[in-house]
């Protein structure tokens, strides 16, 4: 498939796909040459398709904005992920002193938990209803074995930020002549 002289142009080069959000609200797929919707960046998202939405005037970076755009809407839309006091506690984080470990923790453990995800997909590829329910029990050999690297996982994350929140501290201090 040829794409355009501008499409061409607007893709970068490392092959990230680029939608231009112009003042008026609308999104602009600059590979498909047309105007998309929030829900086909969803899509795109769901495909696991690289992009990244720009301010069509200032070329700012918009994509969390339209990240989050998007969670919103599930949020609002079904049954939520999050629930309120989640919500608040990860309100909490911001501008205190552990919001850059936070994020990355909680980074770490959702790429572990969709590791896990795809790797119960793979197993139960053909499972019937019955074989499926069974497989999901919590109690069978096979998820607790699954939920036991889930949870060793979780743990080794924890332990990576709690050593460097300790080294960091460390840090700090020897800068401040303190050492410990």
């Amino acid at each position: 498939m040829h794409k355009s002289k501008a499409a061409a142009a607007s893709t970068q080069s490392d092959g990230v796909r680029v939608i231009k959000k112009y003042p008026n609200r609308r999104l602009y797929d600059t590979d498909t040459s047309s105007y998309i919707t929030l829900a086909e960046v969803k899509a795109l998202v769901m495909e696991n398709e690289r992009f990244v939405v720009r301010d069509a005037k200032t070329n700012e970076d918009l994509t969390r904005s339209i990240l989050l755009q998007i969670i919103l809407e599930e949020e609002t839309a079904g049954v939520p992920i999050f629930t309120e006091q989640v919500l608040a506690n990860i309100i909490r984080f911001y501008g205190h002193a552990m919001q850059d470990f936070m994020g990355s923790y909680l980074e770490k453990n959702v790429q572990i938990f969709m590791d896990l995800q795809n790797k119960m997909s793979e197993q139960t590829k053909g499972l019937n209803p019955e074989l499926w329910k069974q497989f999901t029990n919590v109690q069978s050999p096979m998820m607790q074995g699954m939920m036991g690297s889930y949870m060793e996982q979780s743990r080794n994350a924890f332990t990576q930020m709690q050593e460097q929140m300790q080294k960091n501290s460390e840090q700090m201090l020897a800068a401040l002549g303190l050492k410990r």
